[in-house]
């Protein structure tokens, strides 16, 4: 499911920018498609011209009846009578999403170890410094089993140590979860954390749930800005 707001508070109507012959939600929805993972990819919106782009490509589209606070509490309500074991949340902005990270994410709920996650979701390592200090790009720190620690718009870890060496993780907003997870996520009230931060993962950890982390390779740009718009643009050119 890719949750798809059209009033998006940092670059408003940015899922119909055009990016080279497609607009952006037009290449999400078909990459994700083309992975061949799934049994069905629906867009879940809010948005008529949104709905219609995504339908008028050949694509399925869920109207979402009500205002929601994050992409997660927007498919839950599309999920909700659905007969489904594992839902992946593709962000909409994510034009570049490919096959083999959201196949190591669902890997993840495979196996006896698999039987205990309830959430997984993808991150890549960062570099560049001016990425980094970006609060636009939320990171996130995780332990040793590679469960997320704390995510934050803010410089996570803070290397006070400047004789050692940190690994910084960009979090992806792409998640898979159990339907019950998902289901029991939208009973809960925004927590002070992700009020705070505007980062929805943060209610998970805040209520005491594990996510499992799961470092991919470079997954492309996510257009939150004009500025991510141009750098994307590049690439298709």
């Amino acid at each position: 499911m890719i949750p798809a707001r059209y009033a998006a508070t940092r670059f408003p109507a940015k899922l119909m920018q055009q990016l080279g012959r497609k607009t952006v939600i037009g290449h999400t929805y078909d990459n994700t498609v083309a992975t061949g993972l799934f049994d069905e990819v629906y867009v879940v919106t809010d948005s008529e011209i949104i709905f219609k782009e995504i339908e008028q490509n050949g694509g399925q589209a869920i109207m979402s009846r009500k205002a929601h606070e994050s992409g997660s509490d927007r498919i839950a309500e599309a999920a909700e009578h659905l007969d489904v074991e594992i839902i992946v949340n593709v962000q909409g902005d994510e034009p570049f999403v490919k096959k083999e990270p959201l196949e190591k994410l669902l890997q993840v709920f495979e196996g006896e170890a698999g039987k205990k996650v309830q959430v997984a979701s993808l991150m890549q390592v960062m570099k560049e410094a001016q990425f980094i200090n970006d609060p636009n790009y939320v990171k996130v720190a995780v332990d040793k089993q590679m469960n997320a620690l704390l995510f934050s718009r803010s410089v996570i870890p803070y290397l006070r140590n400047t004789a050692t060496a940190a690994v910084y993780y960009e979090h992806i907003g792409v998640y898979a979860f159990r339907k019950e997870a998902l289901m029991r996520f939208t009973q809960w009230e925004m927590t002070p954390l992700e009020t705070a931060e505007k980062i929805e993962c943060l209610r998970y950890l805040e209520n005491g749930i594990t996510l499992k982390m799961v470092v991919t390779d470079y997954m492309g740009i996510e257009i939150d800005t004009p500025e991510d718009l141009q750098r994307a643009a590049g690439l298709f050119s």
